[in-house]
């Protein structure tokens, strides 16, 4: 069973999401033989106050 995580900054749509674990799903499933059923897929979205890049908040930036 492959499980997936992906960590994001929130914001996108839910139309982006949903194809974003389409896509997901579909390499997973082209590079590894295993059905689609079986490909988990966990979304974990940020708020910008509680993610940095070079120790700047991505709230902070302008």
């Amino acid at each position: 069973m492959p499980l997936v995580h992906i960590e994001l900054i929130a914001g996108r749509s839910q139309e982006q999401l949903k194809q974003l674990v389409k896509d997901v799903t579909e390499a997973v499933t082209k590079n590894t033989g295993a059905p689609a059923e079986h490909v988990h897929v966990v979304l974990n979205e940020m708020k910008k106050n509680r993610y940095s890049v070079g120790g700047v908040l991505k709230s902070d930036e302008k």
